[in-house]
């Protein structure tokens, strides 16, 4: 616990997971950061930074619960630092359901700015808090992944590990059950 007056202590503690290790940082009071390791941007923590699992405990056994998919919904006190916008992005991301996706476009549009697609995509990729803020279900409007801090194949794992479909699965499935005799090779391949 911090003393009176001074700025709050900032925990970190690194987890294995099965999508390699995860950098959590945080307060006695709220998550802030979550940091993919094995992705193109893995983290150090800051030199003022206390190595402290105990204080990270709850959002490591969430985390956990989540990638044995026994969880599908958080709840941990987040305090992500951004501007207006992004926070108001971030909140939208949590309202994407687990196992679903929505595009750049039409988040920009559930917030109101049909043409904000390219200021959606970039608050989304500056979400200090992924997976927990799901920003991994955003994808782009013809079913293709895009950007992804932890890299594209960690995007890739945890909409699979969801059971997401992207728009070209679904093309695929409904090729399929429309013309099962089309060769393998000629069906577009989904990115999901």
């Amino acid at each position: 616990m911090s003393p009176p007056g001074n700025p709050p202590v900032t925990y970190w503690h690194e987890m294995a997971t099965v999508i390699g290790p995860l950098l959590l940082a945080g307060t006695d009071e709220a998550l802030t950061n979550v940091y993919f390791q094995s992705g193109p941007r893995p983290a150090l923590p800051k030199p003022h930074w206390v190595n402290g699992a105990a204080a990270l405990a709850e959002a490591e056994r969430q985390l956990h619960e989540y990638f044995s998919g026994s969880r599908q919904v958080f709840d941990l006190p987040l305090a992500p630092a951004g501007t207006a916008f992004q926070l108001g992005v971030w909140r939208a991301l949590r309202g994407i359901p687990y196992g679903r996706t929505t595009s750049y476009g039409q988040l920009a549009r559930d917030l109101g700015n049909a043409n904000g697609a390219r200021a959606v995509g970039v608050a989304n990729g500056s979400n200090p808090l992924p997976v927990i803020i799901p920003c991994h279900r955003v994808i782009g409007a013809d079913g293709s992944l895009t950007g992804f801090g932890g890299g594209l194949d960690i995007k890739q794992a945890l909409l699979r590990l969801e059971g997401a479909a992207c728009v070209t699965d679904l093309f695929n499935m409904a090729v399929s059950a429309a013309a099962p005799a089309l060769p393998r090779a000629v069906r577009p391949t989904g990115t999901c």
